[in-house]
């Protein structure tokens, strides 16, 4: 099963829903609604730490989990800077970036949160480098069906 569609780049640019993400749009913290305020900002931040978040795009009600690379982490991505966590002790805010595939379709997703109010603003851009390599591969895992259909 291919894990991204033949066109991504038209399927975002076309697709509804990927039309709303792609704008500015308000978005909250969605982890552990059962709990305080208090709480869930000192589990926001431990999460964003540990490169981990749960954010809602509040216009259309999406959740996505976003897996970013944490500053206090050592681990090492070949893609770091598309997967980040920026704190900024000074504004209050905690900056994010996390790529991922959703529907078919490579996206970076951007934002920032403020760290106690745990509101902020982000959107999905078109990951055209991730798209590259994800579209080689497709091509690839086709390739290699067609052959081994073509055997028998």
């Amino acid at each position: 099963m291919p894990r991204v569609v033949p066109d991504q780049k038209f399927k975002f640019e076309s697709d509804e829903l990927f039309r709303k993400l792609s704008r500015d749009s308000e978005i909250k913290y969605a982890g552990f609604p059962d709990r305080s305020h208090e709480e869930r900002v000192m589990r926001f931040q431990s999460d964003c730490r540990e490169g981990y978040s749960i954010v809602t795009f509040v216009s259309t009600g999406t959740n996505l989990e976003l897996h970013c690379k944490s500053a206090y982490k050592d681990t090492e991505d070949k893609m770091d800077r598309d997967y980040n966590v920026d704190i900024d002790n000074n504004a209050g805010k905690i900056y994010l970036t996390s790529s991922f595939i959703m529907n078919g379709v490579c996206v970076k997703w951007k934002g920032w949160l403020d760290v106690q109010r745990l509101e902020g603003l982000g959107c999905l851009e078109f990951n055209e480098e991730m798209a590259k390599v994800e579209d080689r591969l497709l091509r690839e895992s086709l390739q290699l069906s067609n052959d081994h259909i073509s055997t028998f």
